[in-house]
């Protein structure tokens, strides 16, 4: 290219050196230089036109090759013209992959759509046809509440926190139960996937119904063995020496399987029922106070030593029993995996989101690998832990779902050796202002 650009400069020197010559013989040196200097514009506007005209008729025709020409305007032709073959193919490729994803996409069961910036449906696949009743040419670029109407889904799009997937009925059929899952990507654009998850919603509610039907019905021929077995053991006189080691080990794993029912059942009614519209008004200082009481109780004999740090009134919109459920498991929790002479704080404060509640301890620690799966029903760090303090498993399973009626969040920091620290965010719409005392006198 600098070559041309060379010659095309040489050419012009020479074009002007001639007309300078023959303007000089002439005795018409400035009519012969403007001739001169014209024709060379004259000539630069044409091959203009040629590439204007090229490049104007381009989409129309789809013509490859350029117009011929010589010099440096044959280089500007050939170079646009390998630019030009460069972006079709580029654009063919796209293509090319957008098709592929087109097809395979039409041959999933999940209904995968694309949401522009203003929440108007761009694309969609076919099972979104399927699931979601969406038909191509009436609702291109229509707003995507407009066409799903259910509050939920309304509030869910809404809000932009897309965490956790959103279950609803099918607006075709609300028998069909769908889940719904956004992704943010690009400058404000969504990508929203929807599966029928009926049949796993299905066996979910029946794996609620068994666990509570089976646990209700293990109550009572429970209560009834550890009835004799304390029977027994309170007139050991009577009962074979022999036998006296073995009914203590029957009655204790008795009580073991009695604890674990009452936690199934407690799980199944927090699963299956909702928090009451009248909630309670709870005292938090008073409800530290009373956890703590009973902890040292229980724990006298490994002489712990359990702080309490509550200097503010708080009071929480919630239910009682539940709460005092979920801090007792977490404070219970750290009185049994925190070794003899231990320390453990248990405290509230106020932050900017809301009120924490925390559990801290100088036990043994948890290692990083089993955090995330603390919560799930009988997850053991150690099986020989559960054995020695007969937990049932399901204590932090109990404290999330506790925490999640009441919209709030459980976080859990633990280092080995060093004790773990369990932290319940609840977010500031559960707070509730401090009566002034004059209206307690008032409502007394």
């Amino acid at each position: 290219m600098l070559r041309d650009w060379r010659s095309e400069l040489n050419r012009f020197l020479v074009l002007i050196a001639v007309t300078t010559v023959v303007g000089l013989i002439a005795g018409r040196l400035t009519l012969f230089l403007l001739v001169g200097i014209l024709g060379y514009l004259a000539h630069t506007f044409y091959q203009l036109h040629r590439l204007y005209s090229w490049l104007d008729k381009l989409p129309e025709t789809e013509q490859d090759e350029p117009p011929e020409a010589k010099g440096i305007w044959g280089s500007v032709f050939d170079g646009i013209y390998r630019l030009q073959r460069r972006e079709r193919e580029a654009v063919n490729h796209l293509k090319s992959i957008l098709n592929k994803a087109q097809e395979s996409s039409a041959a999933l069961e999940m209904a995968v759509i694309m949401i522009n910036r203003k929440g108007n449906l761009e694309w969609w696949n076919k099972a979104a046809e399927t699931l979601l009743g969406f038909r191509s040419e009436q609702d291109q670029q229509q707003g995507v509440t407009n066409l799903l109407r259910e509050p939920r889904f309304f509030e869910y799009f809404e809000s932009g926190k897309y965490n956790e997937p959103l279950q609803i009925p099918s607006p075709l059929n609300k028998k069909i139960i769908l889940e719904f899952q956004v992704t943010l990507f690009g400058e404000g654009e969504r990508l929203m996937l929807v599966r029928d998850v009926t049949q796993m919603h299905k066996l979910e509610l029946m794996r609620k119904d068994f666990v509570g039907n089976v646990s209700h019905e293990l109550r009572t021929p429970i209560t009834v063995i550890n009835g004799y077995l304390e029977t027994l053991l309170d007139n050991r006189d009577s009962v074979a020496p022999r036998w006296i080691k073995p009914l203590e080990q029957m009655l204790q794993q008795s009580q073991r399987m009695e604890n674990i029912v009452r936690d199934l059942l407690t799980l199944s009614r927090l699963e299956t029922k909702a928090l009451p519209k009248q909630q309670d008004r709870v005292d938090i200082s008073s409800l530290l106070r009373e956890i703590r009481g009973e902890a040292e109780q229980v724990f006298a004999a490994k002489q712990h030593a359990i702080l309490l740090e509550c200097e503010g009134e708080y009071f929480l919109q919630g239910s009682m029993s539940e709460l005092y459920s979920a801090i007792s498991n977490l404070l219970f929790n750290a009185g049994k995996y925190t070794p003899d002479h231990g320390k453990i704080i248990l405290k509230a404060n106020l932050v900017t989101t809301g009120l924490d509640i925390e559990v801290a301890d100088n036990g043994v620690g948890i290692e990083e690998q089993h955090l995330p799966r603390l919560t799930e029903r009988f997850y053991r760090v150690d099986e020989s832990r559960s054995t020695d303090t007969g937990g049932t498993g399901l204590g932090l399973a109990i404290v999330k779902h506790v925490l999640a009626r009441h919209g709030a969040k459980l976080e859990i920091l633990s280092e080995v050796g060093k004790g773990s620290r369990f932290i319940c965010h609840f977010p500031k719409e559960r707070l509730l202002e401090a009566v002034p005392p004059q209206d307690v006198r008032a409502s007394a």
